[in-house]
């Protein structure tokens, strides 16, 4: 076999442009296989990238539209509620009420404007949001209702250009109304789908229900999953659940970050394998041009087929030679095509500026099917040679 191969060298180095030709076809399909998957992973990449990797086991839960039903009841998000949520949906963790509030907040002469959460304790450590400084609420905030108030980064920057902003007193003004509040965190700034690291600011859910909106439902229930892996079939369950309660579809928008990447991946991943399976077919047609390349190469070399009968080598003995041959171009030509499919991908994502991805799976498979191609294509040849007769093959 070894041989074989050798022999399957020589003979393209005395044929280089008909063995370029034949290997042009198989190079561009195995690339443009690995240029196209790599693509689409990098692509999921850069889109996990922007929703971060805080809140991956968080589910939202907030008021829909529901179409009008005589049975159709409207969720109030009280304590009922999360108690009977928690109790009738499997793998909760944690169920964490929050309200939204438009705020400006201001410190001297200078001030920003906020989108303002008020958040029960432990909602942002669970969230997975780091602080760049200072500490997060405790009990006695929420229980309390203290004034304090925790700031994104970009906050923080506007505020306190010097720095130094935790202890700090500032005014917060929503609803007309004026509060002052003590800066106790400021967040560090970090990617993350569904919190404003940057430009949010949180103050304890517990002065919210005692100044701003007395004894209010929560605008958005966040529930935690007990796992990441549990958040996609947790969402469908607390939906539900929930059109079960109200007796309505659509009577509650459930949503996760986990479950949007997952059907992002999905659609990915799904359009990459597409349109791979297009590109791969340039690898059939450079299969038909190696079986083409094959015919003509048994044509001319029917003495040597015709000596090597002779001399006692058998038919199996002479399928092997150009099986292995015509194996021989794919494999050199997968190897090429891998080779330049990953310089084109780093190429195109250094040029669209996104994480580079190599889709080492797509290069494996690329490389097997290019391999069994040529198998395939230059199987029809190698029997042709084999059953040659070997005295018309000596007089040919």
């Amino acid at each position: 076999m070894i041989e074989d191969f050798i022999n399957a060298l020589q003979n393209f180095k005395r044929n280089k442009i008909r063995t370029f030709l034949s290997l042009l076809g198989i190079i561009i399909g195995v690339a443009s296989v690995i240029v196209i998957m790599s693509m689409g992973e990098s692509s999921t990449r850069q889109v996990e990238d922007s929703f971060g990797s805080s809140g991956l086991d968080m589910v939202s839960v907030s008021s829909g539209f529901w179409r009008r039903k005589r049975a159709a009841v409207t969720l109030q998000f009280n304590d009922s509620f999360r108690e009977d949520l928690f109790a009738q949906v499997p793998d909760i963790k944690k169920i964490w009420y929050k309200n939204s509030l438009s705020a400006t907040l201001s410190y001297g002469d200078t001030s920003a404007t906020a989108s303002c959460t008020a958040v029960e304790t432990g909602y942002i450590e669970s969230f997975g949001l780091d602080l760049d400084g200072g500490r997060c609420f405790n009990v006695t905030d929420n229980v309390m209702g203290t004034q304090k108030v925790i700031i994104g980064s970009d906050i923080a920057t506007t505020l306190f250009p010097n720095g130094d902003s935790v202890g700090k007193k500032i005014s917060l003004v929503t609803s007309n109304v004026s509060f002052s509040f003590e800066v106790i965190g400021v967040l560090k700034k970090q990617t993350s789908g569904m919190e404003d690291t940057a430009t949010g600011c949180y103050i304890p859910r517990g002065f919210y229900a005692k100044k701003i909106v007395p004894n209010p439902d929560a605008g958005t229930v966040m529930v935690q999953a007990v796992s990441k892996e549990k958040t996609t079939s947790l969402t469908e369950t607390i939906n539900d659940y929930c059109e079960k309660l109200s007796g309505t579809e659509g009577s509650v928008n459930v949503g996760s970050m986990q479950t949007m990447l997952e059907q992002i991946s999905e659609i990915t991943n799904t359009m990459s394998v597409m349109l791979a399976a297009i590109a791969a077919i340039s690898l059939l047609v450079g299969g038909i041009g190696i079986m083409n390349i094959m015919i003509v190469t048994v044509t001319e070399r029917k003495q040597e087929i015709g000596i090597r009968k002779a001399l006692g080598a058998s038919p199996n003995v002479i399928r092997q030679q150009f099986l292995i041959e015509s194996a021989s171009i794919t494999v050199l030509g997968g190897i090429l095509g891998i080779v330049l499919g990953i310089l084109i991908s780093f190429a195109v994502e250094y040029v669209r500026s996104l994480s580079y991805v190599i889709s080492w799976k797509s290069c494996v498979v690329a490389f097997v099917f290019s391999v069994f191609v040529g198998i395939f294509f230059g199987f029809s040849p190698a029997s042709r040679a084999a059953k040659l007769d070997p005295v018309a093959a000596l007089s040919a």
